[in-house]
């Protein structure tokens, strides 16, 4: 099995538990603000659900219709996978949960597609009280791609001159004040999700937190 197919195996696998997850929520819950604070949970899982289903021709269609207003685009393919209700916007999910596209095509694609569904499923878990228990593999493959990057947001310029190190797995990056803490917390505070940074510890913490 290579990378690419090795990775996309934990995309679908995690898009799974999701979806798991989720199978008995109430009506009350599925409208529960999500750590997107501008989207509902319900709303979250059709963005995850957009992404897993667009081509870069279909994404860069939407993104030239809004003339280059990416919230717009994410917004219009967020309303296009929501269905009529709760249940639908689970369907179409659990649909689209096997699906290995992204935007980002074949290469950069897989990854990009670990950390998104990870990320986002955290936006939806933790406001519900639902724990997931990753693995290290999948942990340390997104914390390592959004300590490197800052394509979809600032996380890589958000953590400099900072040195995050993991407790539960062999993450580490950076250089600077230190930040320690679970992986995914350590995720979560570097796209901005402020609330995580309780979950962390170290002289850095402040700065991190001042920046989410």
């Amino acid at each position: 099995m290579n990378d690419v197919t090795a990775t996309w195996t934990l995309v679908h696998a995690e898009r799974a538990a999701l979806a798991a997850d989720l199978l008995d929520l109430t009506e009350e819950q599925w409208r529960a603000t999500s750590l997107c604070t501008e989207l509902s949970v319900r709303e979250v899982l059709a963005h995850l659900t957009a992404g897993a289903t667009l081509s870069f021709p279909r994404w860069f269609a939407g993104v030239l219709r809004h003339r280059f207003d990416f919230d717009a685009q994410v917004l219009m393919r967020l309303r296009e996978q929501l269905g009529d209700s709760s249940a639908a916007t689970l369907t179409r999910f659990r649909a689209a949960a096997g699906r290995s596209t992204t935007p980002l095509g074949r290469r950069g694609g897989p990854v990009f597609a670990l950390a998104e569904t990870v990320a986002h499923a955290e936006d939806i878990r933790r406001p519900l009280g639902i724990k997931r228990d990753y693995p290290a593999q999948v942990l340390t493959t997104v914390a390592e791609y959004y300590a490197g990057t800052d394509l979809t947001v600032p996380a890589q310029s958000r953590i400099t001159g900072l040195r995050l190190v993991a407790t539960d797995t062999e993450f580490s990056a950076g250089a600077g004040e230190l930040v320690t803490g679970p992986t995914i917390a350590l995720v979560m505070a570097m796209i901005g999700r402020g609330v995580c940074c309780e979950e962390l510890e170290g002289e850095g913490v402040p700065t991190l937190r001042g920046r989410c």
